[in-house]
């Protein structure tokens, strides 16, 4: 925010926000027209304390604040209401976040979307949704059935290098479709590689993508018609159980079908349009689409997402942005860090020391560890990535 002022950890944070961006916004939809006390520069950097500190209620918001001469110095503001803040969070338009969001998924595709990647892991935008919950009660505008409400959060990211980062977000109700919102996802370059599941299959969609030369891999559904044109000899020593040149339906450009088996072995089919890379690269490359189930159940297990601060569609949309915000903002002062570790050690070390000086977080960060025994692990993404895997392929998984 204020160039000059990155002397705090949170200051550092909130670096690549532009606040002139956020006054035009502010300007353009009149939100702080009539405002004395909480305009949107310090509710943007009330939100996103929240979010890093994972504060929950509003009521807690504010009690942090209200007791607190250091936050109040960060954010601006000596005091604030749970009723002040549940308004504004009620009266600003979405549009204003998610134009801030958009800004900074640009700024974090420049710093990780550049960086050169090897032949075997190629940049993949992986597509799918997930669903929030809401109480029907509470949250009546958006039923998810008869007993439940909730919002969906359709969504590609980009795994690329190793590193996973948010490319876009559409947030809806919960009842459309994940179909209903592919067009919108997908990145209509030449040569662009998307990864999706079943709920995305559409012949006149996959049409699409091969006459436009965009790359895609999915799983077929159980009843697909499939005309089998040849049948791909493979070696012995290869992991793929078979792979065949295929039409689909009435589909007029032919596909590639990929047999394999998941984790759990279990027996799976892959169709890819890509006719250069090998089978074995097709089947990891699909086994790659579980980074975007690793993204969400990041996000709602460390992120302020399961529970709302109100109960009004401004309020919801609002916060989710708020969230996905945070993130991207992590992203950036990894990257400024050059951190190789787990980000959520990462963000847990910048709430931890939050209002402290940054160059002193920095040296705690890098510094050794106090002992070399090979001690348990607190953060094993691997194990994570293990687990979720097979709560996913098990059916089990909330994502």
């Amino acid at each position: 925010m204020d160039k000059h002022n990155i002397e705090t950890v949170f200051n550092k944070y909130l670096h690549p926000i532009d606040e002139g961006i956020l006054m035009k916004l502010a300007e353009r939809f009149e939100i702080d027209k009539y405002v004395k006390k909480l305009g949107v520069v310090p509710f943007v950097k009330l939100f996103i304390y929240a979010q890093l500190k994972q504060i929950s209620s509003l009521t807690d918001i504010s009690f942090e604040l209200n007791k607190d001469p250091n936050i109040q110095k960060e954010i601006g503001l000596d005091s604030i209401s749970k009723s002040q803040l549940s308004r504004k969070l009620r009266d600003i338009p979405p549009e204003i976040f998610e134009a801030l969001l958009r800004h900074l998924i640009l700024m974090v595709r420049q710093k990780y979307g550049l960086r050169k990647g090897n032949q075997k892991l190629r940049k993949l935008h992986l597509i799918d949704s997930s669903t929030i919950t809401l109480s029907l009660k509470e949250h009546p505008w958006a039923p998810k059935n008869r007993y439940t409400s909730g919002i969906k959060l359709h969504t590609r990211v980009v795994f690329y290098d190793d590193i996973t980062y948010l490319d876009d977000l559409i947030i809806t109700p919960a009842r459309p479709a994940d179909l209903t919102q592919l067009d919108p996802l997908l990145v209509k370059v030449q040569g662009a590689f998307h990864v999706f599941d079943r709920g995305y299959f559409d012949f006149k969609v996959f049409e699409m993508l091969c006459s436009r030369g965009i790359r895609f891999a999915t799983r077929i559904k159980d009843n697909t018609f499939i005309r089998v044109v040849e049948e791909v000899k493979l070696s012995k020593s290869s992991s793929i159980l078979r792979e065949a040149i295929v039409f689909l339906g009435k589909m007029k450009h032919p596909l590639r079908l990929i047999e394999t088996v998941d984790s759990e072995g279990n027996k799976i089919q892959i169709v890819v349009n890509d006719a250069k890379i090998s089978a074995e690269e097709v089947s990891t490359i699909y086994r790659d689409r579980w980074k975007i189930e690793l993204f969400f159940k990041w996000m709602k297990q460390h992120m302020v997402l399961k529970t709302m601060y109100g109960k009004s569609p401004n309020a919801v949309y609002n916060q989710v942005y708020m969230a996905m915000i945070s993130f991207c903002l992590t992203l950036l002062i990894q990257a400024d860090l050059l951190y190789k570790g787990s980000l959520l050690v990462l963000k847990k070390h910048l709430s931890k020391f939050s209002l402290d000086r940054y160059l002193s977080c920095k040296k705690e960060l890098f510094k050794p560890p106090s002992r070399s025994s090979g001690g348990r692990k607190v953060y094993d993404h691997e194990q994570i990535f293990r687990e979720t895997l097979k709560e996913v392929e098990e059916g089990t998984f909330r994502g």
